[in-house]
Parts: C-alpha cells; structure tokens; sequence
C-alpha cells in the first residue's frame, strides 16, 4: 500500500546536510548509484551486498523509513550503502549536493507513487524541469532505469525523459554494450507483489548522451 506524502510540502525546503562521498563509504571512488523514492531500501541492501564495486544512495521522503534504514547499515556493517531524507528533487538541485550529481553513474526510478489524479501530476517525482536539470548536470552516459506496474504514469515519465534530446533510449538487447552494472536484475518488494499477481511491468532505460 503506498502512503501518500506531499512532496511540495514546505516541510521539505530544509535540507539536511549531505556528507561527503567519503563521509558516506569506505571508499569514495567506487561508481555511484542513486535510487529515488528507495522506501524502506530493501532494494538497494539487495543490490549493495551483491555488487561490492559500487556505491549505492537512496533518497526517500518518509523520514522513519530512512532511520529505519540507516540504523540496518550500522548494524550489518554495510559500507557501500548510504540514506538521504528529503526530496530528491530539492535535494538534488540544492547547491551542496552538487558533487553528488557529478559523481553518479546511475539512477533509478522504482514504482514511484503514481498520484493518479490529474491535479496531482505536479507531485510526480518526474517532472520537465528536473529532467532538464538532469540534463545540464549529470555526465555524458549516465543510466536512468524507470519501472512502474501503471501504465499511464509510465508513459507519462517517457514522454517527459524522451522530450529531452539528452537522452536516449537503450534496447535492453544492448545494454551490456554501455559496461554498466544492470539493477534491474535485483527485484523490489514492489516488483515482487506485481509479478506474483501477474501484473503488467512497463519499464524502460535511458541514457545522457
């Protein structure tokens, strides 16, 4: 069940300090990964304990669920793995997470929340304008990976990632081709209900030309 949180709440102006990549792994120089709207993060533990060669981010916007997360790293001694509260868009386009931007290889989309009615599209994670940031700031062949189980919000997302000449889209049949590690190949808990219920997944992969 998704539980509904504003992202355009001013609740989420304030941004929390966002330590150094050094602060955040034991080694900083790893390739990094970012998966916005993580949850509880189930995912990125999975991808972090099976692929050791990069770093893994997670932003969320439900602040127990990134302790919650956080708490996990210490205890399993992870050290590929770290949480961000906020929203990733603000986050993101706040001038302290630059280096966060300029360092990632990757980003995941997974089954964000679709807000089905029309005058809540703007509280979509994607949106033109943060793509076109997206765009301006990430490095040439950085991955984008969107998945949903709604087909309207997944043509949505493409629409809006595709109207920016930045980006292109890959065949997976070619994927291998761009020498990237492929997180799709890791299920979320999401992706788990909707394939044990014999649901429809739309998904599709990008990258910044």
């Amino acid at each position: 069940m998704r539980q509904h949180v504003n992202p355009l709440s001013s609740n989420f102006n304030q941004i929390e300090r966002i330590p150094s990549l050094s602060e955040m792994f034991s080694d900083s120089k790893l390739n990094l990964h970012l998966d916005i709207g993580c949850a509880a993060g189930e995912f990125l533990f999975d991808l972090a304990l099976d692929n050791t060669s990069w770093n893994y981010l997670g932003i969320e916007i439900r602040e127990k669920l990134v302790r919650n997360a956080k708490s996990k790293v210490i205890e399993r001694e992870i050290k590929n793995l770290y949480f961000v509260f906020g929203n990733a868009n603000n986050i993101l386009n706040d001038v302290q997470s630059k280096f966060i931007i300029k360092n990632l290889k990757s980003i995941s989309l997974n089954f964000p929340d679709p807000w089905f009615k029309k005058r809540h599209y703007k509280r979509r994670v994607i949106q033109s304008e943060f793509i076109d940031f997206l765009s301006n700031s990430l490095q040439k062949g950085t991955l984008i990976f969107i998945k949903t189980d709604v087909e309207d919000l997944f043509e949505y997302m493409d629409c809006i990632i595709s109207s920016n000449f930045c980006f292109q889209k890959i065949d997976k049949k070619d994927f291998n081709y761009y020498k990237s590690f492929n997180p799709n190949k890791i299920k979320t808990n999401r992706e788990k209900y909707v394939i044990l219920n014999q649901l429809d997944i739309f998904e599709r992969i990008y990258i910044k030309i």
